[in-house]
């Protein structure tokens, strides 16, 4: 008997608003690897560019774009690299048309209300930008057929677009490994088939929506092949374990719980992406991220944190804005607070080996 197969696209988002525990004041992490990324960025824009007839619209998506500043952020930096492209090749700067791309759950409001001084801005500028909402899942096809010059996705498609169906084995070494902390142990090989069905659908869909010699630049979460390496859903496994050993959540309630995220190794990704056949890899680099962002702290020399303690307490803010409304929605609101005082305290535990691989890909439409 099969388990059941999750749909993930109503409960997948991150948290909205304002507040602490938001996305929009947890989400530096993903800045500072905007910021490490941007020269490549820089690249993959230029390319498309300087390559393609200069298009008097510019059109990018940005799917997965979440809420809060790095949004428009993003947006800023775009058209920025866009307009010094243009001033180096004496030709007129093109008008902008953003997409903003994610599921039905995200918090676009949040956005909406940061764009009259985003359009200030630009105005003194004397630059002109359309944006645009776009719900829904980007596995699958959002836009008309060659409207699009450029894609840009960020901590996005680690994510699957739902849970797999688990054969009887693998669920059986799921619930078996359900105290292990590992990804090795615990990522039953139907995630891995999972994300290659998702990512050839990603990259068919982008191939068709991409205008000729459009391109994208994906950064995205993927996997150390170690023995040791650990991973989010597995030290959140852990965490719930020990609840349920404690009855505080019924064993039933995890042994149903599985988290729609499969890492990839950087090899199981290129490979995809050449059998898939649509894209030329531009450039594919793995950055080293520490979960609190040190690793590129150290890199541009900033001071990092005091103490472990205060180290724990950020990793612990950054994973809740992203993981709240999914464990809400299975778990209930009575286990959040709980819960993630003892993530903290596991992550204190285990500060020294969390470290992720960023894969970054640049990725040029075949013609």
């Amino acid at each position: 008997m099969e388990t059941q197969v999750v749909r993930v696209e109503q409960v997948l988002h991150m948290t909205g608003g304002a507040e602490e525990t938001s996305y929009a004041n947890n989400s530096l992490i993903p800045k500072k690897v905007m910021m490490r990324v941007k020269p490549i960025l820089e690249e993959s824009l230029n390319k498309v560019y300087g390559t393609t007839n200069v298009p008097t619209c510019f059109k990018v998506a940005d799917l997965g774009c979440s809420s809060g500043p790095n949004t428009l952020l993003l947006a800023s930096n775009m058209i920025h690299i866009v307009n010094e492209t243009s001033r180096r090749l004496k030709v007129e700067p093109p008008l902008f048309q953003f997409f903003l791309n994610d599921l039905f759950g995200n918090d676009f409001n949040l956005i909406f209300k940061s764009l009259p001084q985003f359009y200030d801005t630009l105005k003194q500028q004397d630059t002109t930008c359309f944006i645009n909402a776009t719900p829904g899942t980007f596995y699958g096809t959002l836009f008309p057929s060659n409207s699009i010059h450029f894609f840009h996705s960020s901590f996005c498609l680690h994510w699957l677009s739902q849970v797999p169906n688990l054969l009887r084995g693998e669920a059986k070494i799921a619930n078996d490994d359900k105290g292990n902390i590992y990804a090795t142990s615990i990522t039953p090989p139907s995630y891995g088939k999972q994300f290659e069905r998702d990512f050839k659908l990603f990259l068919l869909s982008r191939y068709k929506e991409l205008v000729p010699g459009g391109g994208m630049l994906l950064t995205f979460l993927g996997k150390f092949d170690t023995s040791e390496y650990i991973s989010i859903p597995g030290i959140f496994r852990v965490v719930l374990n020990d609840m349920v050993s404690e009855n505080l959540i019924e064993e039933a309630m995890l042994e149903h719980f599985n988290m729609p995220l499969y890492f990839a190794p950087v090899e199981k990704v290129r490979e995809i992406i050449e059998e898939e056949g649509s894209f030329s890899v531009e450039r594919l680099e793995i950055i080293k991220l520490s979960w609190d962002g040190s690793s590129l702290d150290e890199e541009a020399g900033s001071k990092g944190f005091k103490d472990d303690n205060e180290r724990a307490e950020f990793i612990t803010r950054n994973k809740r804005s992203i993981l709240e409304p999914l464990l809400k929605a299975h778990f209930g609101e009575g286990i959040l607070d709980e819960l993630f005082l003892r993530l903290k305290t596991r992550i204190i535990q285990f500060l020294p080996k969390l470290e992720d691989p960023i894969l970054v890909i640049s990725l040029t439409k075949i013609a």
